[in-house]
Formats: structure tokens, C-alpha cells, sequence
């Protein structure tokens, strides 16, 4: 066996082994990424989805009792049951309702039927212009009275009602939302 044919061996086995690093760290950090998403928030019992537009499937009185919750993420529309409200946030600059929407209004619709109201408020982030941010707000809250009169709700059971304070508390991501109330 000749000197040359060592080195290429050695180079195939050096290869094959920082392959099977490399594959090994990528696993670990994306198994880690999954679990924080799957982790983070309260009151989190999914992973959060990308932003997509709410399904029009009317919601059944079937549907899930504890509606999908999820973290807040940068760039992904997620939702979050937090004390009976549900906060839908968005992506930046966006007002797609994060899927799953129908699913975790089912409360909300129940209770519009039964004679409640709905009343929603649209929030949004301290970054970029205000005039454009409190008109996206406005098209978020809008994007959701939308979901609702899909699944089934009447619009003389939803109120639009403009916060005071417009610019959500919490970090960027956390500000972008909508949140949906049930009041008598």
C-alpha cells in the first residue's frame, strides 16, 4: 500500500467525520430552535405556525376547547389564549391571521351567538411611522371582525374599539396583536 493511497483514505475518513459533525450539530440546534419555540410563553401548547390567512371553515361548537396557543416569534402570525382573551400577533408589517384562527375563536363564537359581544383591539409596535402603524393595526383588527363574520358571527356582535394607547406593551413582537374579549 503506497503512501498516496493512506492520504486519501485519510482524507475520505476526515470527510465522513466532519460530515457526521456537522449533521450532528445541525440536529442539535435545530432540535433546541423547535423546543424554545414549543416552549416559550405561559400558556404555549403548540409551536407556532408561519403567517397564513384565516381559514373561512366555520367553527363548530366541537372545535377544541383550549384554542391553539402559541409564543410570539419575530416573524411568524401565532396565537395565545391568555385569561379568557385571546391575542392574535402578527408578523411585522403584515396582517395575516396565523393558521388555526377558527380553532381557537371557538369560545368567542359560542359566546356571540349566546347574545354576548366581542369587542376587539388592535395594538401594534413603537418601530417605524406611527400614521402607517395605527392604520395596520386597524388592518389587523379588521382582518380578524373578517375571521369572525366568516365563521358565522354576527357583525352587531363585534366591536371595533380603538385602545387609548395603541403602541402594545411587551417587546416588538409581542405588540403586534389583536386581542379579542368577551364582555355581557
Amino acid at each position: 500500500m503506497s503512501s498516496q493511497d493512506n492520504d486519501q483514505d485519510t482524507r475520505a475518513v476526515a470527510v465522513v467525520l466532519i460530515s457526521a459533525i456537522l449533521l450532528a450539530i445541525g440536529l442539535a440546534v435545530g432540535t433546541g430552535i423547535q423546543k424554545s419555540r414549543a416552549g416559550a410563553g405561559p400558556s404555549a401548547a403548540a409551536t407556532p405556525a408561519p403567517a397564513a390567512e384565516a381559514s373561512a371553515a366555520p367553527a363548530t361548537e366541537a372545535a377544541v376547547a383550549a384554542p391553539v396557543g402559541a409564543a410570539a416569534d419575530d416573524d411568524d402570525a401565532s396565537i395565545v389564549v391568555e385569561n379568557g382573551v385571546v391575542k392574535f400577533y402578527f408578523a411585522s408589517g403584515k396582517a395575516d391571521l396565523a393558521p388555526g384562527a377558527a380553532e381557537a375563536l371557538s369560545d368567542a363564537v359560542a359566546a356571540a351567538k349566546a347574545g354576548k359581544k366581542l369587542v376587539l383591539s388592535g395594538f401594534h409596535d413603537a418601530t417605524g411611522n406611527p400614521a402607517m402603524n395605527a392604520e395596520l393595526a386597524k388592518k389587523r383588527a379588521l382582518a380578524l371582525r373578517d375571521a369572525l363574520v366568516a365563521v358565522g358571527v354576527a357583525e352587531s356582535s363585534i366591536v371595533m374599539s380603538k385602545p387609548e394607547q395603541t403602541t402594545g406593551s411587551g417587546d416588538d413582537a409581542q405588540a403586534r396583536r389583536v386581542e379579542v374579549e368577551i364582555v355581557d
